[in-house]
């Protein structure tokens, strides 16, 4: 009796000395403030502007290896998420304008001032109290200035006037394009990007240089230049026809 009580004993002290050991492992690394994460939220990501887990300690192996390189990835966009677009491209303030250009012109505090008005074939713009104004080949704050200076005398004490382009005048496409004609002019637009408005090259076309004419005030220009040259408002493009 007394060696199988010993015996019982020894088999108790060794269960308890492997149940206190097992208690004293080091528990597996956790997520602090977050719980643990399954693999579905690993592979598709927590919902935008969500705080990403801060891991304490690696647990290794592969999803010890995903869980990390999912949680320092960048979150996801939502559906419908659309990001900031740049603001658009203007066009340079030396534009000297001409007939055509349809402008914004602002008096601060006077509604019956403020409105659109477009340049007329003369080269002026036609105003409330003060009549017609000259635009032709000035820029945008000339032409300001031009209102301004005309309110000022006998209008209006202090003026604040403010211009900018609605619209830029046409250009023009002619010669070996599928459609040849009158199209509206976008900032920073080149004769490439006209042929390809114009409908691309005709099967005859050449396609290497084309000529362009530039009227300002002080006269017009005609040059032959490569595609990638840029195009201005009032700009007339002429697609020659090759020979071969």
């Amino acid at each position: 009796m007394r060696v199988v009580r010993a015996f019982r004993l020894s088999i108790l002290a060794a269960s308890a000395a492997l149940a206190l050991g097992g208690c004293m492992q080091t528990a597996g690394p956790v997520a602090i403030a977050q719980p643990r994460a399954d693999l579905d939220s690993m592979v598709y990501g927590q919902p935008y502007g969500a705080p990403q887990p801060a891991v304490v300690a690696d647990s290794g192996g592969a999803i010890g290896a995903l869980r990390n390189s999912f949680a320092s990835a960048p979150a996801p966009m939502p559906v419908g998420y659309a990001a900031p677009m740049a603001a658009p491209v203007r066009y340079d303030a030396s534009y000297h304008l001409d007939a055509g250009d349809k402008l914004r012109v602002v008096v601060y505090g006077q509604e019956g001032l403020t409105n659109n008005y477009a340049i007329d074939a003369g080269g002026s713009i036609t105003m409330p109290l003060i009549g017609a104004v000259p635009a032709r080949g000035r820029t945008t704050a000339g032409l300001a200035g031009e209102i301004g200076a005309r309110l000022r005398n006998g209008y209006i004490r202090e003026p604040s006037v403010a211009v900018e382009i609605e619209a830029y005048r046409p250009f023009f496409i002619l010669g070996e394009v599928s459609a040849p004609g009158q199209y509206p002019y976008v900032p920073n637009m080149t004769v490439e990007s006209a042929v390809a408005i114009a409908g691309g090259f005709s099967p005859r076309a050449k396609r290497d240089v084309v000529t362009i004419t530039h009227t300002e005030a002080g006269g017009s220009m005609r040059a032959m230049v490569p595609l990638g040259t840029p195009l201005n408002p009032g700009d007339t493009v002429f697609v020659g026809e090759r020979w071969f």
